[in-house]
C-alpha cells in the first residue's frame, strides 16, 4: 500500500521544514506551499490525500485556501489554528474542514490527527451508493445531499463517514463514544463537543429546520439517532 501524500501550507519556512522532517519521519509523502495560490497550484498537480492548512496566512488566508481546495478536491483537510473557540471550529467546518487542531500541538496529537481523518468508515458491498430517506437523497458516490428546492449539498469526507455510519445504524440510539471511535478512530472518544461540532455542521447540510432536526436526533446523555425510513434512491 503506497503511502499517503500530504500537502502542508504555512507561510513560515520554519513550521514548513519541520513538519517535513516529521510527517515523512511517520512515513508519509511530503510536499509544502507557502501561500494559498501555490497550494493550489500544487493541489492539482501533486493530488494529495491530505492537505494541512494553517489558518492564518497572508495573501489568500487560510479559510479562503480551504474552500477552494474542497471545491476543486476531495483531499481530507486539517486547519491548524491559535483559536480554540466554538467560532472558530465552526468556520472551518463551514469552510470545508474535516478537523483542526489548535497551536501548540504534540507530534503525537497531530500525528492521530492525520490517521483520524484519512480513515474511511468500511461499507458493507450491500449497501446502496444513494439513498432516499423521506425527501432527502443521500449520493454517496457523488458526496452529496439533496432537499426539494434546494441546491445539492457537499460533504466533506468526514462528515460523508459520520453520515454513513448514522445511516448503516438508522433508528438505533448510538453512544457518543461508538461513533468517534467507528468514524475517526480508537484514539478518540471523549471528545463529546468536538462530534458535537460535527453534527451541528451535518445538520446544517440536510435539516430542513437545523434547530428542530428531522432525520439527526439527539439522545439526551447517549449520543445520536439517525430518523426515518431508508431505501435505495
Amino acid at each position: 500500500m503506497s503511502a499517503a501524500r500530504i500537502l502542508v501550507v504555512d507561510d513560515e519556512p520554519q513550521i514548513r521544514r519541520i513538519m517535513r522532517t516529521t510527517l515523512t519521519t511517520a512515513g508519509y509523502e511530503v510536499d509544502d506551499a507557502k501561500t494559498g495560490e501555490e497550494a493550489m497550484l500544487k493541489l492539482r498537480e501533486y493530488r494529495p490525500d491530505l492537505v494541512l492548512i494553517d489558518i492564518n496566512m497572508p495573501g489568500m488566508g487560510g479559510l479562503a485556501t480551504c474552500r477552494e481546495v474542497r471545491r476543486d478536491s476531495a483531499a481530507a483537510i486539517i486547519m491548524l489554528t491559535v483559536h480554540n473557540s466554538d467560532a472558530t471550529k465552526v468556520e472551518a467546518l463551514d469552510a470545508g474542514a474535516d478537523d483542526f487542531v489548535t497551536k501548540p500541538f504534540s507530534t503525537p496529537e497531530l500525528l492521530a490527527r492525520i490517521r483520524a481523518v484519512l480513515r474511511r468508515v468500511p461499507t458493507p458491498q450491500s449497501a446502496p451508493s444513494r439513498l432516499r430517506i423521506g425527501d432527502l437523497v443521500i449520493d454517496f458516490s457523488a458526496r452529496t445531499v439533496t432537499r426539494p428546492g434546494a441546491e445539492p449539498q457537499h460533504l466533506t469526507p468526514k462528515e460523508l463517514d459520520l453520515l454513513r455510519y448514522l445511516t448503516l445504524h438508522a433508528n438505533e440510539a448510538i453512544p457518543h463514544r461508538e461513533l468517534l471511535q467507528a468514524v475517526w478512530g480508537p484514539d478518540y472518544g471523549d471528545e463529546v463537543e468536538y462530534l458535537r461540532t460535527f453534527i451541528r455542521s451535518l445538520r446544517k447540510k440536510i435539516e430542513p429546520q437545523v434547530d428542530d432536526p428531522q432525520y439527526i436526533a439527539t439522545e439526551p446523555w447517549v449520543g445520536y439517532r439517525f430518523k426515518g425510513s431508508i431505501e435505495p434512491a
